[in-house]
């Protein structure tokens, strides 16, 4: 029952299946040298913040080059890029540690703790479109497995307080299989959390996110010069640097991304 997409194109299938559960999974998208990369890359993030538990640190494409790879992966951007078009940035990128044996998280759809998105309309609008990557396995229940609502982006409830002040279990629960390597593509209004991680190891997932070019990133209040001066063209436009930052859908701004 997993929506089961192919890296690249957002086929007619994809859509139905995005609209209808709000997310798809995109199994085989990295080698395995290259989640080993990614995996290191992440470890050594959290080591240079020294996190504890529970933890996601922001913006490690500006130091890891593994990390930085993915910002325009092919098997993810064509599928951003037909749900928004040409204009859009890359909001924030975080990497989640699940430390060992954690519990499961909290029921929650992705937004602005400042201000909700279910105020804007309904249905929920596309604000925040994720791309999660996973670099541990998660092939069996319980290793640290998003769980999610199948077509709760849809809602014109929320979930019942009482499960989500409880954390407890729901019976239409999708707790998401698959191995390392693999990405899952999701609504920001879709409910999800956490699910439990019985291994003896941390869990590190890297979480692409993409907005509207008006919206204001998360995790950085400005951009590294530095990375900019030495990133591709297309990676510079996802950062949001426009020539009138006022204007981002003026004339700087390309109609379609290059490919270097």
């Amino acid at each position: 029952m997993n929506p089961i997409s192919s890296p690249g194109e957002f086929t007619e299938l994809d859509r139905f299946m995005f609209e209808s559960w709000g997310y798809l999974v995109i199994p085989n998208v990295l080698s395995a040298e290259e989640v080993k990369e990614c995996l290191e890359a992440s470890i050594r993030l959290h080591e240079s913040e020294g996190t504890k538990g529970w933890a996601q640190v922001g913006k490690g494409f500006e130091t890891e080059s593994a990390l930085e790879r993915l910002m325009d992966h092919p098997a993810v951007l064509p599928k951003v890029r037909a749900l928004y078009g040409d204009r859009f940035i890359l909001q924030s990128a975080w990497c989640t540690k699940q430390p060992a044996f954690g519990g499961v998280g909290g029921w929650h759809q992705d937004g602005s703790g400042a201000y909700e998105f279910s105020k804007l309309g309904y249905p929920i609008p596309l604000i925040q479109l994720r791309a999660s990557f996973l670099l541990t396995d998660q092939t069996i229940p319980r290793t640290g497995n998003m769980e999610m609502i199948p077509g709760s982006h849809r809602s014109q409830v929320q979930l019942p307080g009482v499960i989500r002040t409880a954390k407890d279990d729901v019976p239409i629960g999708h707790v998401i299989c698959a191995p390392a390597g693999s990405v899952l593509f999701f609504h920001n209004a879709v409910w999800h959390r956490t699910f439990a991680h019985d291994g003896d190891y941390d869990r590190y997932t890297m979480h692409y996110i993409y907005s509207p070019p008006w919206v204001r990133c998360s995790d950085r209040f400005e951009n590294n010069q530095e990375f900019l001066d030495r990133t591709t063209p297309t990676r510079r436009y996802l950062m949001g640097q426009f020539t009138r930052p006022d204007a981002p859908f003026g004339a700087s701004y390309p109609t379609e991304f290059e490919n270097s």
